[in-house]
């Protein structure tokens, strides 16, 4: 069951930020020096661009290295380190430091909830875009 709670947590936070970079793509928002062949792309369709331009394959290989690197975690915990699912040790803006264990625990429960509620708004946008082919708010 842990794992299962780790990879419903680590799809959550994914969608959180997937969301977030799918519509501030396609509100108009981009980082400069953007080069030449990215002028003009929506978040549609930026896909076959990348691909074309080698961009795709840097992602694969830094998300595959981190992922591996996530799984030392991972196996850890199944072999019965005590660490909690989702847990990294990470908390840099001090969400859960001087808070009691009840809210800490109301804490994850929004965490996986807003989780939840990212995969099903991460899949709507998507849809919403492709059927439209306009920018956001893809009406």
């Amino acid at each position: 069951m842990d794992y299962l709670r780790e990879s419903e947590l680590k799809h959550g936070r994914i969608c959180m930020m997937a969301w977030l970079g799918f519509v501030t793509v396609d509100m108009g928002v981009r980082i400069y020096p953007l080069p030449e062949a990215y002028e003009g792309l929506t978040s549609v369709t930026a896909h076959d661009a990348l691909v074309k331009s080698g961009a795709m394959g840097q992602m694969l290989l830094w998300i595959g290295l981190a992922e591996c690197i996530g799984w030392l975690a991972i196996a850890e915990m199944l072999q019965g380190s005590g660490r909690e699912a989702g847990d990294f040790g990470l908390d840099p803006l001090g969400f859960l430091s001087g808070k009691s264990d009840a809210e800490i625990e109301r804490m994850k429960v929004r965490e996986l909830k807003n989780g939840r509620l990212a995969m099903l708004a991460f899949s709507g946008v998507v849809t919403q875009a492709v059927l439209t082919q306009g920018p956001f708010p893809y009406v």
